[in-house]
């Protein structure tokens, strides 16, 4: 199974490919998608969609998981990301692909077994899990990974509480 786990953000947005063959997880591909500041909101949407549609074309994946959005103060950027995420949504949903959210908390604890993890321990459980040798940058990529690999671990809890076989 190929599993896409999406770090959503409008100035960059990470994405990680992953294959799951029974317990073992293989990076694809990974990187981001990037917009330059200054560039009007609808182009860099437009840049987004078009980027993650040739994504999605190429690597052909069975499954996407995204972030769900967490922010405190600066709503204006929570807009803008929450506008990246649905762009990004949509070219996954007109492709017929089932989509995952997860929460940061739910990512930390599947990645490291502790919902408060730091940034830097997810990082290095990624490489590790991942058998990568180094942590991917920019952090939004590790995150991106993070999110697959949650995906990856959860699918099989999900599908047998929902009734579904593999």
């Amino acid at each position: 199974m190929r599993v896409l786990g999406i770090d959503p953000g409008i100035a960059i947005m990470g994405f990680g490919f992953i294959d799951k063959t029974g317990h073992k997880l293989t990076p694809v591909q990974y990187g981001c998608i990037e917009t330059a500041a200054g560039t009007p909101q609808e182009i860099r949407l437009k840049q987004i969609y078009e980027s993650s549609c040739s994504l999605l074309d190429q690597y052909k994946p069975d499954t996407v998981a995204v972030e769900k959005l967490f922010f405190n103060k600066n709503v204006t950027n929570a807009f803008s990301v929450g506008q990246a995420r649905g762009v990004f949504m949509l070219a996954a949903a007109q492709r017929g692909l089932p989509i995952a959210e997860y929460t940061p908390m739910q990512v930390k604890q599947a990645v490291v077994g502790y919902g408060a993890a730091e940034k830097r321990q997810v990082q290095e459980m990624v490489k590790m899990l991942l058998k990568l040798s180094a942590i991917p940058k920019p952090d939004d990529v590790a995150d991106a990974l993070a999110v697959s690999i949650c995906h990856a671990h959860s699918i099989v809890l999900n599908d047998r509480m929902n009734g579904v076989t593999r």
